[in-house]
Formats: structure tokens, C-alpha cells, sequence
């Protein structure tokens, strides 16, 4: 399916890992410009000039996005260089496990820097380019602002407030048509995931645990599957669909776990 996506311009927060790199490869194979914002500059750079290898369009831009004014320059340098913007990807984060019990004000907000103020921010500074070409802005949320998991109390309440948000702004944008929508993820395979459950005594075990409770066909989801979502919330084809929360995520957040 041709999503008319080809030479869009699209920010993509934390774009050179896990599911932020799942979104720049399927952007690409839509034919669009992703511009990755990270901090991490030897992943952004790699995956950028393997990109750039392969004949396609895309760059990078440094940042630490718990910096107000670093996020402010990311999007500005992306319209310095491409001289718009035509969508945002509110991508980057960490389920950092602060909790009630042992943790405490400073770790509570810094816990909300990593993982809600930023989505604000970037969206705040596209603003501007993003009236102009009628753009479309996906957050990626997650399950613990739902169903709740016990020991990440900022990670929670940053999810629940880019659910809050993305209400918020389809509201807000409606008069320029731009749209507003969340892809909720629960259980889903990344680096960061396959680092936490080797954690574990026995990985293997408690990953069958986890996945036997994934109503549709026992498994997790795959980065591809959140990635195709997103673009095509990116695109015209969901051209009337906003201020959604979508979950893509087997049925674990909604259906009965007795299944």
C-alpha cells in the first residue's frame, strides 16, 4: 500500500533503537525522510549512514532530550536542514522503576523529564512547521498507564499523561487539521526488553510466563507491528482518525486473561 509518505519529513525520538528504529526502517520503505533526535550518537550515526548507503534519505541530530534547550535546537536544526516538518514521532524513554516506596521527589520528576516533558516540547517547537503542512504527530504510550505494574510509579504517570496529551492536543490542533493519536504497547521484544529479562534466574521461563498470557497466539508483539501501525497513523490513509489510543498489543490489555 502506497501511504504517500514519499520525501515527508518525520522526527523520530530515540529513532536508532528498538522500536524507534523499526519506525525509521518502515518509514523508509514508505519513501520518507526520517530524522532520528538521540543522544546516542554512535547508534544514530551507524544507522543514518547504512541508510545513506542503501541510496535513501535520512539524518540524525544529537540531543539529550531532558534539555529543554536541546530539544528546542533538534527541531530547528531539522528545519534548518530540510526546511520542514511533517510529522513527529514521540518516541524516546525508559521504564526507569521509580516507585512509591523507595523513591522520592527528585527521582519522581526526573522520571517525568526522560519520559513525558519532552513529548511536549519537541511537538511544542514543530508546532509551527507542522500548521503548514497539515501534519500528523503519533506518541508511543505503553500498558502501565492502564493496566499498572508496581515499582515504576514515574514511567506510569508519564504514560498516562502522553495518553492525557494526546486527548488534549487533537483537541487543541483541530482547527489545522492536524491529528493526534497514541500506539499503546505492552509486551514487545526490544534490546532493552531482552536485556531486563535476562535479569531473571531463568529468562526462558519467565518469558513463556509472560507470553502464555498474550491472548492472540501466545507471543509478543513484534517492533514491525508497532512500527506499521504508526506509519500508517503518520499517513493519509487514517486521515480521519484522532485523539486515539491504539493498542497494539495481541489483545493483553483488554481481553480476559483466562484465554
Amino acid at each position: 500500500m502506497d501511504l504517500n509518505l514519499k520525501n515527508k519529513v518525520i522526527i523520530v525520538t530515540g529513532g536508532s533503537k528498538g522500536i524507534g528504529l523499526g519506525i525509521t526502517e518502515s518509514l523508509l520503505k514508505e519513501g520518507a525522510i526520517p530524522v532520528i533526535i538521540s543522544r546516542n550518537k554512535a547508534s544514530a550515526e551507524a544507522v543514518v549512514n547504512k541508510i545513506k548507503s542503501e541510496g535513501k534519505q535520512a539524518s540524525y541530530v544529537i540531543a539529550e532530550l531532558t534539555d529543554p534547550e536541546q530539544c528546542k535546537n533538534a527541531v530547528h536544526k531539522t528545519i534548518e536542514v530540510y526546511g520542514r516538518i511533517d510529522g513527529v514521532v514521540n518516541n524516546a524513554g525508559v521504564n526507569d522503576g521509580v516507585s512509591l516506596e523507595n523513591g522520592g521527589y527528585e527521582d519522581f520528576i526526573e522520571s517525568l523529564r526522560r519520559n513525558l516533558v519532552h513529548y511536549y516540547l519537541i511537538v511544542h517547537h514543530a508546532l509551527p512547521e507542522l500548521k503548514k503542512s497539515k501534519g500528523s504527530v503519533v506518541n508511543i504510550g505503553s500498558k502501565t498507564s492502564v493496566t499498572g505494574q508496581g515499582g515504576t510509579s514515574g514511567y506510569a504517570a508519564a504514560n498516562g499523561g502522553r495518553n492525557a496529551l494526546t486527548r488534549e492536543w487533537a483537541v487543541e490542533l483541530l482547527p489545522y487539521g492536524i491529528r493526534v493519536n497514541t500506539v499503546i504497547v505492552a509486551e514487545c521484544y526490544t534490546p532493552l526488553y531482552d536485556k531486563w529479562i535476562k535479569t531473571f534466574d531463568n529468562p526462558e521461563e519467565r518469558l513463556k510466563e509472560i507470553t502464555d498470557k498474550i491472548p492472540l497466539k501466545k507471543r509478543m508483539t513484534t517492533v514491525e507491528e508497532i512500527a506499521d501501525m504508526v506509519v500508517f497513523l503518520l499517513s493519509e490513509k487514517s486521515s480521519h482518525t484522532t485523539g486515539q489510543l491504539i493498542y497494539v498489543d495481541g489483545g493483553y490489555t483488554h481481553l480476559d486473561r483466562a484465554l
